[in-house]
Parts: C-alpha cells; structure tokens; sequence
C-alpha cells in the first residue's frame, strides 16, 4: 500500500470511529432526556502523530485533549488553525508556565499548591486560567486528585485566586471491562458539583463535568457528564513514542 493509499485509509478510519462514537452519545443522550449539544467530545490526542490530528480536523473535531505538556504545546505549534486545546494528564507545578495563557482549560487540578502556580503564571501573563478540580472519587491511591472530602476546603481556596476560574470538576474513573461499575463514580462527581454549586461561591461555577473515556463515556453521559474524553475510540491504541 502506497503512502497515499495508507493516509486515504487513515482518514476513513478516523472518520468512522469519530461517526460512531457520537452516535453513541447521542444514543445516550436520548435515554437520559438530555440535548446532545450539552456534551462536549474531546479527541484525546496523546502519542498521535499530527497527521492522525489532520484526519479528525478534517471529519469536524476541533476539541483536543493532550496528557503532556511538551506534546500539547508542539501540536498547537504545528497546527495553526483555530482549535480549543486541553490539558487533561498531572500537571507538574515546574511545566505550568508553558500552558497558562495558551490551553483553553486545565482538567487536572489537584492541589492547591498547583492552583497557586496557575494564579501566579495567570498574574504575570494577565490572563484568566480555567481549570477543573480534579477528584479522586473512587479513593484509588495510584490516582491523582482530591478526596471528596477535602473537596469543599480546596475549592474555597482556590476560589479566592482571582485570576482562576473554576468551571466544574473532573475524574477518572477505576479501570474495568463492565461499564456499568464506573457509575457509582460518576454518579457521586455529579453529587459533589450539585453541592458545590448549591454555596454560591463566588468565582466558581460547576458548569463543567469532565468524566468518561473510551471504556465507559456512555455511561458518563448518562449521568451528566458535559466533557467525554476518548483516546482510543477515534484514534485506536496509544502510539508509545519517546
């Protein structure tokens, strides 16, 4: 197979995952009486050649989701056109600098150390960060995140960074064949932003509900997930680069 005839069949691909994959979450949306429009995909990108990025631009994506920095900023080098950019891996306080100002949103928030190095990154640049709180729900000690009980503590503080925006909260949750055990998860990230939301907190909203992946993103929608991130589903397996 020629290198044109490989890129025709790439994109094919990519354009029949991308197709599939929202027929799915518009699947779910209809069972949970929710508008498909209030569910965000992002195209997990991570260890993708850009070409692979090229294809998924091509069938309508513009929402990309990155797990390393260096990766995140060398794409959004490469790729010019307008696109809405997010870090969703750990985020190590050293590597800040290089996103704020330049990813539209930050999913992994998990401390309010890191929060204070985005404040003081958003400060210099005079701009605004939006991040989510990142919450280890299921307790997992291999996972990044806050508990759910320092939640509101975190959230208080962070709150008063005046160049942060807090949008919502993310989560992942534990690995497993049977979708269906990730619920209780989502279920309880959703129980957390209705609460937050209850304090009025100002310089908070809980607008933003990042969970669901490859394995489990129709059961995220179900219970009210407004970002899916999938890797996989679009592109196929990670590419392990160094």
């Amino acid at each position: 197979m020629n290198e044109g005839s490989a890129m025709d069949e790439r994109m094919k691909e990519i354009f029949e995952n991308i197709a599939h994959v929202k027929a799915r979450i518009r699947m779910a949306c209809e069972r949970s009486h929710r508008d498909p429009s209030e569910v965000t995909l992002i195209a997990v990108s991570k260890t993708k050649p850009v070409q692979d990025l090229e294809c998924a631009i091509a069938a309508g994506m513009d929402c990309f989701g990155e797990n390393k920095v260096q990766e995140l900023t060398m794409k959004m080098d490469t790729l010019t056109q307008p696109l809405h950019w997010h870090m969703i891996g750990h985020l190590q306080k050293n590597k800040v600098k290089y996103i704020v100002g330049r990813a539209e949103l930050i999913h992994s928030v998990d401390s309010v150390e890191l929060a204070a190095k985005i404040q003081e990154e958003a400060q210099k640049r005079q701009t605004t960060a939006n991040i989510l709180v990142e919450v280890n729900v299921s307790g997992e000690e291999s996972k990044f995140g806050v508990s759910p009980y320092q939640l509101p503590d975190v959230i208080e503080k962070i709150a008063q960074m005046p160049n942060i925006r807090i949008q919502g909260l993310m989560t992942i949750a534990p690995f497993t064949e049977d979708p269906e055990q990730s619920r209780p998860f989502f279920k309880n990230l959703r129980n957390l932003a209705v609460d937050i939301k209850s304090k009025n907190i100002d310089n908070v909203n809980m607008n933003v509900l990042s969970m669901g992946m490859t394995g489990d993103y129709e059961v995220a929608v179900e219970e009210g997930a407004t970002m899916v991130r999938v890797g996989t589903g679009i592109f196929g397996a990670r590419n392990y680069i160094s």
